[in-house]
């Protein structure tokens, strides 16, 4: 048997990309060891000769859920290990700029058990399908794709089988690749070529509840004809196949560019509530159509608990939560604090997180919008620090801006920091360093170094290579 087929089997049986390479050795370990790196690159050539042997649907569970062949017991383990590594990582990488000490190959701080996820299937409740040119060169396929346009190997394969999505986000896909095929208009691949059918975001919540928004690009149809469409789309999904759906709500958004945000072009409700609600820990939340809400809900309780386990000890003291979203951290957590200030960005997000304040009757919580960047600075020497003062962060995989991290670092009020990240082997180990590097008159960091203390990764993403990780700085 030759390496490419015997690479082709351990394909199939999901080993590729699922083992560290520490685990192996030998002439033919290290030639896989090449395959695994060249993972991508096989998705991107899409059939490259010699791997044959995998269907489309195998290409794209392999690239959206590498690990879902493992069993979830070795899942949590091959995640552990990669937090491990990407410590041990920032702690060599914490030695060459502050006085932080470590004994090469080891931990100066826990790296406490992976806190599993509840839930381990269909656990998503927000899925986006894309409209592209199928397996069968249909262009009005709606699915998840394969390849890269610069590539010009994009193939759109149904997700029917991929375990991290739930039926119902399924159905709606399957029903909405329906209307576009009746439908006389064309799909939007590239804006340039003409079209109009884009993708599809798909939201539920626990009790069943979905919420859809379909993305539509109006190219040179005048209002009238637009309406039209909209109109179709509201008769399909309540009077028509579509009603298998049992849509609370459905959007539209007349989508011009690749992101759209609500500022740029309104999302236009034609059906139903204007909004779905969840609840975590006892607290119901208001899901608005481009809210951020972690799309694992029984895996974002355990994470919140989890937060909460960390800042026992500063518990009746303030807690400043920068990245807020739509307040769900700091709402969960403020029976336990004097005071929560949350601060966020997108303004519905912060509108989003004051209603939940409030439909939830707690008082001792307060949303400011705005970049943090430019909010902190005034802000956090107007804090009080009776009781203590803990920062949360949770950004996005582009970590903080450093004018974020100066204002943090340079407060000595601020006795602990709670860093969440959902990368941070990338951008977050920036922020690391800068947290924890020796004072640096240059560069504007006065104030004294954090350093971690204990570390918890959190499986928020079952089947996949992610996992969120709580890592503590104390100083």
């Amino acid at each position: 048997m030759t390496l490419q087929k015997r690479g082709a089997k351990i394909m199939r049986h999901g080993l590729c990309c699922c083992r560290p390479a520490e685990s192996m050795s030998g002439p033919f370990c290290r030639s896989l060891c090449l395959l695994k790196k060249s993972c991508k690159k096989r998705i991107k050539k899409l059939k490259p000769p010699g791997w044959d042997v995998l269907s489309w649907e195998d290409i794209l569970a392999q690239s959206v859920t590498p690990l879902w062949r493992l069993s979830y017991d070795e899942q949590l383990q091959w995640k552990q290990e990669q937090q491990h590594r990407i410590l041990l990582q920032m702690t060599n990488q914490l030695v060459q700029d502050s006085s932080f000490t470590s004994n090469k190959g080891e931990l100066t701080f826990p790296l406490l058990p992976i806190v599993p996820s509840p839930v381990r299937d269909g656990y998503r409740n927000k899925s986006t399908f894309s409209v592209n040119i199928g397996v069968d060169g249909n262009p009005k396929t709606v699915g998840l794709y394969t390849g890269t346009g610069k590539g010009r190997n994009i193939v759109c394969v149904h997700g029917d089988h991929l375990l991290n999505i739930p039926s119902k986000h399924k159905l709606v896909g399957r029903c909405y690749e329906e209307f576009i095929r009746f439908s006389p208009l064309k799909p939007c691949i590239l804006f340039h070529d003409g079209g109009h059918w884009r993708e599809i975001t798909v939201r539920t919540n626990s009790a069943g509840n979905t919420l859809a928004i379909v993305y539509f690009h109006p190219q040179n149809l005048t209002p009238e004809e637009v309406g039209v469409q909209k109109a179709a789309l509201v008769d399909y999904f309540t009077n028509g196949p579509g009603t298998v759906c049992q849509l609370d709500s459905l959007y539209f958004q007349e989508s011009t560019m690749t992101r759209c945000s609500h500022e740029d072009s309104p999302y236009q409700l034609l059906y139903g509530e204007p909004c779905i609600y969840e609840e975590i820990l006892g607290m119901k939340f208001r899901i608005s159509a481009d809210s951020f809400f972690q799309v694992n809900r029984s895996a974002a309780e355990a994470l919140y608990k989890t937060i909460a386990d960390l800042n026992k000890t500063c518990e009746e003291g303030t807690l400043l939560d920068v990245c807020c979203g739509t307040g769900t951290i700091g709402i969960s957590l403020s029976t336990r604090m004097k005071k929560v200030i949350g601060i966020e960005l997108l303004q519905q997000a912060v509108e989003d997180a004051k209603y939940n304040a409030a439909f939830n009757g707690i008082q001792n919580c307060e949303f400011l919008s705005g970049k943090a960047e430019a909010v902190l600075p005034d802000l956090i020497p107007t804090l009080c620090a009776n009781g203590g003062l803990t920062a949360i962060v949770n950004p996005s995989r582009a970590g903080l801006h450093y004018r974020v991290i100066r204002a943090l670092r340079n407060n000595s009020v601020i006795r602990r920091l709670i860093y969440i990240s959902c990368k941070p082997e990338g951008e977050a180990m920036r922020n690391f360093r800068e947290l924890c590097r020796k004072p640096d008159w240059q560069r504007k960091l006065t104030g004294e170094a954090f350093m971690p203390t204990v570390a918890v990764p959190v499986d928020m993403f079952p089947h996949t290579p992610h996992c969120e990780l709580v890592l503590v700085f104390e100083r």
